[in-house]
């Protein structure tokens, strides 16, 4: 077995593809419209589906916004240079909520950044 995806309920599902895409460099995998149902499916990632984890956006076309809860924790994303990496988010208009440095009680050097529906995504350095 093996985790195939995370789905995210986003408002807007162009500005989320443009930020997965264009901020955190991810790849349109596939995307598919439910005519009857009223909803769209977007699956973004780093590599083949077959192989690597993916994000799977849901668009439900009459939700304008979503209440996010207490539940949700985050998405981590590894990268080699966690202090170029938030540079060029914050340059591409991301939101950085958490400047990268050593997580508390530890050295890992980690980041948080916020998606355009304000979900966490945990940036750790070297993974």
């Amino acid at each position: 077995m093996r985790i195939l995806h995370t789905m995210l309920r986003v408002a807007d599902l162009t500005k989320s593809i443009k930020f997965y895409q264009q901020v955190l460099g991810m790849q349109l995998l596939r995307q598919r419209d439910n005519e009857q149902y009223r909803y769209t499916l977007a699956f973004l990632g780093y590599g083949d589906e077959s192989s690597e984890c993916v994000i799977e956006l849901t668009h439900n076309w009459d939700t304008k916004e979503y209440d996010l809860g207490n539940a949700y924790g985050h998405i981590a994303i590894g990268c080699d240079d966690i202090y170029k990496t938030c540079e060029l988010i914050k340059q591409a208009g991301g939101i950085i909520s958490r400047a990268p440095g050593p997580v508390k009680g530890g050295t890992t050097q980690i980041a948080f950044i916020k998606d355009p529906d304000g979900y966490a995504i945990e940036l750790i350095q070297g993974k």
